[in-house]
């Protein structure tokens, strides 16, 4: 359904029950992202949360209006909170979302009951590990100015964001499918100017070690071991910063454990959930409930 969130038309699922708290879920990829990742991840859960995935602005099916920061992007999960007609939310993220779930949390800590994080990082230190890998790997052989594109924020158009993307992505999986990977590029729906903007303008700004320390909700901090992207260090770091976070090591996933590993990742994430969230947690669930409605 479309809802206008903050001014924007926002693509928007919603699955469980009404009364269960709620899991805002926001999708990974930045411009080739959307909200298919995160529903087929938590939408398992949604027997007893109220699970809602979205297209961010300028991604997937929703309308891009700028800026497109993380910021913006940040108020909007507030904006679906404040829609959902709860005061608390488990905030959940992979990879790039994983930026905007600890944007979320550190900018919102009074709404936060939880957060799930996969693979993702604290600061743009990542990518400079990532660089390092590209150059050790042997799986592709990588084209530098293709690569420097992509990840600078240069890209000229939609198409040839989708064009860079099927180049890196044989680097993702722990053990490369060149059928699935060429089947999820396919899939994807390509926005090369809010991929631009967090490359450009959010990477090099994005450092929130020294607040990680001030976030006091129950955190699961989830990574592959050979995710090339956001290697274990990133995690790692996160997870000592958090107090009392739980990482979970998947030893035989790349950057996407919860595809790699299914069955052992949702075993993590009900877990952990079980005891962050117990079923009949009003004040953890967010109690006070007023549901809006699409506009």
């Amino acid at each position: 359904m479309d809802v206008i969130i903050n001014g924007c038309r926002l693509n928007v699922e919603v699955y469980g029950p009404e009364d269960g708290p709620v899991l805002i879920a926001h999708h990974g990829g930045g411009g080739i992202g959307s909200l298919g990742e995160p529903k087929a991840t938590f939408g398992t859960l949604a027997d007893r949360f109220r699970v809602i995935v979205f297209d961010a602005r300028g991604c997937g099916l929703s309308e891009g209006i700028p800026p497109y920061s993380h910021a913006n992007w940040a108020a909007d999960v507030d904006g679906l909170r404040q829609w959902a007609g709860v005061e608390k939310v488990v905030v959940a993220g992979g990879s790039y979302g994983g930026f905007i779930s600890l944007e979320y949390a550190v900018r919102y800590p009074e709404h936060v009951s939880a957060i799930v994080l996969r693979d993702t990082s604290a600061d743009g230190s990542n990518l400079e590990l990532a660089f390092e890998n590209a150059r050790n790997q042997t799986r592709v052989e990588i084209n530098w100015p293709n690569f420097n594109r992509y990840w600078g924020g240069t890209v000229r158009s939609d198409a040839e964001l989708k064009s860079l993307w099927a180049e890196l992505i044989p680097l993702y999986d722990f053990e490369y499918d060149e059928a699935k990977s060429t089947a999820s590029v396919e899939a994807g729906i390509y926005r090369h100017e809010s991929h631009n903007a967090c490359f450009q303008e959010n990477f090099p700004i994005y450092d929130l070690t020294g607040q990680l320390p001030d976030i006091a909700v129950p955190t699961l901090v989830t990574v592959g071991r050979g995710d090339w992207i956001t290697p274990v260090s990133a995690s790692e770091t996160i997870a000592r910063l958090i107090p009392g976070a739980e990482l979970v090591i998947f030893e035989k996933s790349g950057h996407s454990p919860q595809t790699e590993e299914p069955e052992k990742f949702q075993s993590v994430l009900r877990d952990f959930l079980d005891r962050a969230i117990p079923q009949g947690d009003a004040a953890a669930a967010g109690a006070s409930r007023g549901a809006g409605s699409a506009q």
